[in-house]
């Protein structure tokens, strides 16, 4: 296979184009970025030159969420929204929270519900066609947008500072060799370069271990959201309608819960979201999320409906105590590439909208005092001084409580988030740490019992790749597996034999399967099935598996998620 380096040597130097200010990652945070800086260059009659790369077919495209919106940042950033047609378009009218066991359900009177759960004044929304509308509204604006390129590689200064970055290499074929259509990435250098990529963002992961930003941080923690499109029986549908879960069909010592939102003309979208940070290693959240639907207390919603999409990512869910250094020497983070997803309300395209604005004033101020490839130090100053920094200071230990089980976990977000803001205290007066990485917290299986999980019935429940097939996920197969493995040995010798082969299980989209050869069981890994959650860079016990952008913007391409 030749390397990257051996490419650039035999095909160099790469083309390269300048800006300003170049962001990697075209969802909600990283187009309020381009937009917030455009809105104030105009203001100020000065340019500023902005571009946003995004590695799916078009912005929107790789975009999953359940989705509530708060609209308080997107009205600080585009104020007259309603007006310049937002598809925000289904307000919240109702919140239902039920407690399941396998058979019935206890609803939560309204008043102990704590504010967290209550959206009263948010929107139902598919935040994917929310994106391609700030993506219009950032292209009006003169922001160049890039979709279909990866940012593949970060670009260092001799001194260290971070410059830009480089989109991924086209035309390898799967033997590692240039093929007739190769051509080299493209360089797009600038004074600064905002990081965007979402959860678990591959040059995130990178900066956040070469300048140690995570340094006196708790670890950060995740969750898988699985999530489903319906439409349904109109006799059935509530616009507006919220519904949370928690409880069955996880056990008491497993984070997570559900959600069930009636969006407009007749849709639902319905998910499950699991902690990453689950032991038994026979859990799988596709399993469970096909259980869950078919409780009594959500089957009735859906029965008679048919199913339209499918899909699944990762969440940021550590909250404050997890979130890294904002900011390094040339580039800063926004959204849930920092970690500022609100877990006790499941919502984080307000956080990414603010930080993303946050991030743009900073680096307008900046350029105008003629810097660039310093720390945008008055970026992590205003975040914590902002209402979004309050807020999560307020939610600060909502995952950590899990760790102790649902009932406590239950009982203290019930003091932490309705008691304690009647009393006047806002922010709980204790700090709880987690100690422990996600993929660290997973156990032999030899300690647990194996989950055997019914068939799919086709109807309410379904398997991984009739489900992987709604994503409209595709990727060109003649390309390098975008699905590396540090060590080929590890998932047979340790994985399969430790942890009875759990990819095959924590994965949502039928990408690893072990199979029986001649010389004894392998891994399979199916690239082409991958809808880009992340789970596998993230739950890997031994951190063996490592996720990277493919080629020329494979991946899901989500349609009303």
């Amino acid at each position: 296979m030749t390397t990257p380096q051996e490419l650039l040597d035999t095909h160099g130097p790469r083309e390269s184009m300048e800006y300003d200010v170049v962001v990697v990652g075209a969802g909600p945070g990283g187009l309020s970025t381009a937009i917030r800086l455009k809105q104030l260059a105009a203001d100020a009659g000065r340019e500023v030159s902005v571009c946003v790369l995004e590695k799916g077919s078009e912005p929107g495209a790789h975009i999953l969420s359940g989705a509530i919106i708060d609209p308080r940042a997107l009205t600080e950033l585009i104020p007259d929204w309603k007006e310049k047609g937002a598809p925000l378009k289904q307000a919240v009218t109702r919140d239902e929270f039920l407690f399941l066991d396998e058979t019935g359900a206890k609803s939560t009177p309204a008043f102990f519900l704590p504010d967290c759960f209550k959206n009263h004044g948010n929107y139902i929304v598919s935040l994917g066609a929310v994106t391609r509308w700030l993506a219009t509204q950032a292209e009006a604006l003169g922001v160049e947008i890039f979709p279909g390129f990866a940012a593949a590689e970060v670009l260092y200064a001799d001194d260290g500072r971070v410059r830009g970055v480089a989109t991924g290499n086209l035309g390898i074929g799967k033997d590692g060799q240039p093929t007739a259509e190769f051509q080299l990435g493209m360089e797009l250098l600038a004074k600064y370069t905002i990081f965007a990529e979402g959860s678990r963002g591959q040059l995130g992961r990178e900066l956040i271990a070469k300048f140690a930003l995570d340094e006196g941080r708790d670890p950060q923690s995740y969750g898988i959201g699985i999530k489903e499109l319906w439409q349904v029986d109109p006799a059935k549908h509530e616009p507006g309608l919220v519904v949370h879960t928690a409880g069955w069909p996880l056990t008491d010592d497993t984070y997570g819960g559900s959600f069930l939102y009636h969006a407009e003309d007749g849709k639902v979208a319905i998910g499950l979201v699991v902690g990453l940070d689950y032991r038994n290693p026979w859990l799988s959240p596709f399993e469970e999320f096909q259980r869950f639907k078919t409780h009594p207390a959500i089957r009735k919603y859906l029965e008679g409906g048919t199913r339209i999409g499918y899909g699944a990512r990762s969440i940021t869910a550590g909250g404050l105590l997890s979130i890294p250094k904002l900011v390094f020497p040339g580039g800063a983070f926004v959204g849930c590439e920092a970690g500022t997803l609100n877990a006790s309300r499941i919502k984080g395209s307000h956080a990414a909208i603010k930080t993303g604005m946050l991030a743009a004033e900073a680096a307008f101020a900046a350029l105008g005092e003629d810097r660039g490839g310093d720390e945008l130090t008055a970026y992590p100053a205003a975040f914590e001084s902002s209402w979004l920094h309050a807020e999560l200071s307020q939610a600060k230990n909502f995952k950590q409580w899990f760790k102790k089980g649902r009932t406590t976990a239950t009982l203290m977000t019930g003091i932490e988030q309705w008691l304690l803001p009647r009393l006047g205290m806002r922010v709980p007066p204790w700090t709880i740490h987690r100690d422990r990485p996600d993929h660290a917290c997973l156990e032999p299986a030899a300690q647990h019992a194996k989950i055997d999980y019914p068939r799919p019935d086709g109807v309410l429940t379904f398997d991984r790749l009739s489900s992987v097939y709604l994503s409209s996920t595709n990727h060109d197969e003649d390309q390098p597996a975008h699905l590396t493995l540090k060590d080929a040995s590890v998932p047979v010798d340790v994985n399969l034999a430790t942890y009875a082969g759990p990819e095959a299980r924590y994965c949502p989209a039928a990408v690893y399967e072990y199979l029986d050869g001649p010389d004894g069981p392998f891994l399979r890994i199916n690239a082409q099935n991958c809808v880009h959650c992340k789970t596998c860079d993230i739950k890997d016990p031994t951190q063996n598996i490592v996720w990277v952008a493919p080629q020329g913007g494979g991946g899901p391409n989500y349609a009303g998620m």
